[in-house]
């Protein structure tokens, strides 16, 4: 198998990892993309970004208020 992050995963391939990866493990080593993009394009003086792993994405939410989300115009 391969290990990642300190974590033995299965030759073949991972749809998701802990950290929110899908991977490829070979003997050659292990191949990873991640499944989540990251935004770019918000209000950055009123909004944060958290990444939320249950849903392996990012919530761009305003700081004083967590349970508002901010809308998000790119991501890369």
């Amino acid at each position: 198998g391969c290990i990642l992050d300190g974590k033995l995963y299965p030759f073949g391939e991972t749809e998701r990892t802990e950290n929110c990866f899908r991977c490829s493990c070979s003997q050659d080593g292990i191949r990873c993309c991640s499944l989540f993009h990251t935004p770019i394009g918000y209000d950055k003086k009123k909004c944060e970004v958290i990444f939320n792993k249950k849903t392996c994405n990012y919530d761009v939410v305003q700081k004083n208020d967590h349970s508002k989300e901010c809308f998000v115009y790119s991501h890369v």
